[in-house]
């Protein structure tokens, strides 16, 4: 993965060993990561580890986002209530270059409990990588915030 963007991670006490794995991969590829927790496999409460990741991303201190937790659901949900995100649920690879082509996602939400290692690293590396399409795609992605409705 060949990349010089800032990626803000965070998780929950499910998504721990995955984000350990990934800001190790992320960083030996020479990525920075800024790693918002939590930092042990004991139960928290995932929007304390979402909200900080997103501020991030809205602050411009990061380009985009993995947030990581047993289904994903979680994660995604609070961090779609922040106006600058789009949080994306993957599970496989296509959805992972989908989310970026035609959504314009900048934080992926990946379910640990329900995909592997390998594919989390692969579906993060392909959300990296794609570029939004732009074209029709972005009068559909200006119309996501609640503001412009």
């Amino acid at each position: 993965m060949h990349t010089d963007k800032t990626i803000a991670i965070g998780c929950d006490h499910a998504g721990f060993e995955y984000k350990e794995v990934l800001r190790e991969w992320l960083t030996a590829a020479g990525i920075k990561v800024l790693n918002f927790g939590t930092d042990s496999p004991v139960s928290v409460d995932y929007p304390d580890f979402v909200h900080p990741v997103c501020r991030a991303i809205e602050k411009q201190e990061a380009v985009t986002g993995i947030l990581i937790c047993g289904s994903a659901n979680g994660v995604a949900i609070t961090a779609n209530k922040h106006q600058q995100i789009r949080a994306a649920i993957a599970w496989m690879d296509e959805i992972a270059v989908l989310a970026r082509q035609h959504n314009n996602a900048n934080v992926i939400c990946i379910p640990a409990r329900f995909v592997s290692i390998d594919l989390a690293k692969s579906m993060v590396s392909l959300f990296v990588e794609t570029p939004f399409e732009g074209g029709r795609h972005q009068k559909r992605v200006d119309k996501i915030s609640a503001f412009n409705s």
